[in-house]
């Protein structure tokens, strides 16, 4: 590598931060970092391979921009370190003809061990390499520090390994910042919700998972840190109805209409161009980092009720119960519609939709033929050339793609606007 950074003083704690440089902006029509037509490859190693904060990254994402047309592809390999990303490159990314990509790599790159700058220089040069071919290839890139450990002993998160990870994670700056991509701290954000956790009890564990691989928890606060990294909107949507006039004063990003007043109720359609998310199974970080709310602003306001206390029902399910004055300034239903009702049911169907895509490609594509080893016993008396073998996996590779836009569709699909029945109304003594 021709040019290498020394690693300076670390940066501070708890800081989310996006670095650009060489002309490279966030300055779009919204500032989101993934826009309309981007395909979009998440590289990494065992974390990413996971398919937990990947999932959880395109989800939000689709459900948050569902007219956009976007490709969401999983290169991670269990084990793998930054030089085997770029060695990989042309193979598990360049295939793709990506528009924009997430790097993930670090946690095996340090060893497990104490800072060796032999190391962070193997590290540093396989980033590099990336960095050039993602530049010749025209992709966008954002540059995600490692996550951090979560170790089993009591103390401080910043200790042991976790300086390694830090040091590294400056590197992923620094890459950043010479290549013009964005970069985003995951790992800073990481450190402080478990030392807030371990605070409150120093046997406290956050992330769900084991020691070096978070579980939905832990990949659920990756997800937020991603998002918020890249510039991600919190507003789901938003709708005021005066009650006494039967008006809507306010609809934004969605459509609001046949608003009803009558016997201290109010009933109204609403139809959403966005959806709340949150994964069921990593409620548990909530308390101690309020992503859901901080990712989902979905709100409703509602003056001139009596005062009282009123139910708020969607589709004809109750989802929450607030008082005249709450609903006067506004509330977050978020939690609330991601419960039960015609909210919760289409995001469970886009989510389902986007599982079962990236497991088939895992596990029938991925896996299952180009990362497949071939193993032909001699017995067989098949002699098969190894340029035999590789035109027979790519022949197959071709035509298990060829249901993947089936796959992407069916996201699209369940993202489809689908109005529903907003009832505010008194609610029973």
């Amino acid at each position: 590598m021709k040019h290498h950074p020394g690693v300076r003083s670390v940066f501070p704690l708890i800081v989310l931060t996006v670095a650009l440089a060489g002309g490279a902006s966030l300055a779009r029509a919204d500032g989101f970092f993934f826009q309309d037509g981007d395909t979009v490859v998440v590289v990494g190693d065992s974390i990413t391979e996971q398919h937990l904060y990947s999932n959880y990254l395109e989800m939000w994402t689709v459900s948050r921009f569902p007219a956009r047309k976007l490709v969401f592809r999983n290169s991670g390999i269990g084990g793998d370190r930054s030089p085997g990303g770029n060695s990989r490159f042309e193979r598990d990314v360049v295939s793709h003809h990506p528009t924009a990509m997430t790097v993930d790599f670090g946690m095996n790159d340090g060893g497990y061990r104490a800072f060796d700058p032999a190391g962070f220089t193997t590290y540093m040069d396989g980033l590099e390499g990336m960095a050039k071919q993602s530049e010749a290839a025209k992709i966008r890139v954002a540059w995600l520090t490692p996550s951090p450990v979560e170790k089993n002993e009591d103390g401080p998160a910043l200790e042991g390994y976790n300086q390694t990870l830090e040091k590294y994670s400056e590197g992923v700056r620094d890459v950043a910042m010479r290549h013009g991509g964005v970069f985003v701290d995951q790992f800073h954000p990481f450190i402080e919700a478990q030392n807030k956790a371990r605070a409150a009890n120093p046997k406290n564990r956050i992330g769900g998972g084991d020691v070096v691989h978070p579980g939905a928890p832990g990949q659920a606060l990756m997800a937020w840190a991603v998002l918020k990294g890249l510039g991600f909107p919190r507003l789901v949507s938003a709708v005021e109805i005066d009650a006494a006039s039967g008006t809507v004063q306010r609809a934004e990003n969605c459509k609001a209409a046949d608003v009803r007043a009558e016997a201290g109720s109010v009933r109204f359609r609403r139809a959403d161009s966005a959806l709340p998310f949150f994964p069921d199974d990593a409620k548990n970080i909530l308390e101690w980092v309020p992503i859901l709310d901080e990712l989902n602003e979905y709100a409703l306001k509602v003056t001139g009720l009596k005062p009282g206390r009123y139910e708020i029902r969607l589709g004809g399910k109750k989802v929450a119960e607030h008082s005249a004055d709450e609903l006067s300034k506004g509330v977050n239903l978020a939690a609330a519609a991601l419960t039960q009702g015609p909210v919760a049911d289409q995001v469970r169907s886009v989510w389902e939709a986007v599982k079962t895509k990236n497991k088939y490609y895992h596990d029938r594509i991925f896996r299952g033929v180009v990362l497949a080893p071939v193993n032909i016993p001699e017995f067989l008396g098949l002699h098969l050339s190894a340029a035999d073998i590789e035109a027979k996996r790519q022949a197959a590779v071709a035509e298990r793609l060829g249901k993947m836009p089936e796959l992407d569709q069916a996201i699209q699909t369940a993202l489809t606007t689908r109005a529903h029945e907003v009832e505010v109304r008194p609610a029973a003594p």
